[in-house]
């Protein structure tokens, strides 16, 4: 297992996202709860993540391209990564995606190939570190790419507007109060975990259900660092919210079932 620069930077990069919503939470939230903090730290890692690292991704999808003629000579594991990601068809002369069906076209551009593979800035270098995992991130995978426009243009924004209304939750003096004011938030955090935990079960079932032939296990750093760490902070905190907003919305419902009962006593 090697360990370059750009693995080391890709992990930094990560956990200075991290500390990031942490020291704002700080900030924003002095005497919040520590739920309150986690919730609002989670939330905020969450919209940092996609719209810095994921939207780059769209970026390298969109915007970093090679054209099908030969591609210039490079490093062997980058030049390995691009063949990877590319194959011809005898008797056609232009280079294809693995990702697209025959005769189908990213963008409808046949002339080019997409993906962070062809690119040289930092993040091309991210996602083509990512890559050496799950190589369908080093291209363009119509599926990923759905997935990611909405995890991008509609996750982000719920994320960071629920970090909004839970700093306005805690500057009324809610935050401590169950289904104070709190009804609202907990229906967006639910919304947003389903969809989370939605979009990582898309992500990898046609992976699963196809023997996995994009996915690279054959060390520590690739099965447990990239796929399953990265991964499943996606499908356990969104579990954990879930679980929280349960309990809330529970315990909002008793409340108001017991003061309807002493209303009925009073009356």
């Amino acid at each position: 297992m090697k360990i370059d620069t750009t693995t080391v930077l890709s992990l930094l990069s990560t956990v200075a996202l991290l500390l990031a919503a942490y020291i704002t939470s700080l900030r924003l939230l002095p005497r919040a709860a520590r739920k309150t903090r986690l919730l609002y730290i989670w939330h905020l890692f969450d919209a940092l993540t996609h719209f810095i690292f994921e939207g780059s991704f769209l970026w390298n999808c969109f915007c970093v391209y090679s054209t099908t003629s030969p591609i210039a000579p490079t490093s062997s594991l980058l030049s390995t990564l691009r063949s990877a990601l590319t194959f011809v068809v005898p008797g056609d002369p232009a280079a294809k995606s693995p990702f697209l069906p025959p005769d189908v076209y990213f963008l409808g551009r046949q002339d080019r190939l997409y993906g962070a593979a062809y690119g040289t800035g930092p993040f091309s270098r991210l996602w083509q570190e990512y890559a050496r995992a799950d190589r369908r991130w080093g291209g363009v995978d119509l599926t990923v790419v759905s997935l990611e426009l909405l995890t991008v243009c509609v996750a982000g924004p719920m994320a960071l507007m629920i970090c909004e209304m839970l700093r306005r939750r805690e500057v009324r003096g809610e935050g401590s109060r169950r289904g104070a004011g709190s009804g609202k938030v907990w229906f967006w955090m639910v919304m947003l975990a389903t969809g989370e935990l939605y979009g990582g079960f898309m992500t990898f079932a046609p992976e699963w259900l196809s023997g996995s032939p994009n996915l690279d296990t054959s060390n520590f750093m690739y099965t447990w660092v990239y796929l399953f760490l990265f991964n499943t902070l996606w499908v356990w905190f969104p579990l954990w919210v879930l679980y929280e907003a349960y309990q809330n919305i529970n315990g909002a419902f008793a409340q108001t079932s017991s003061l309807a009962r002493q209303h009925e006593k009073l009356t």
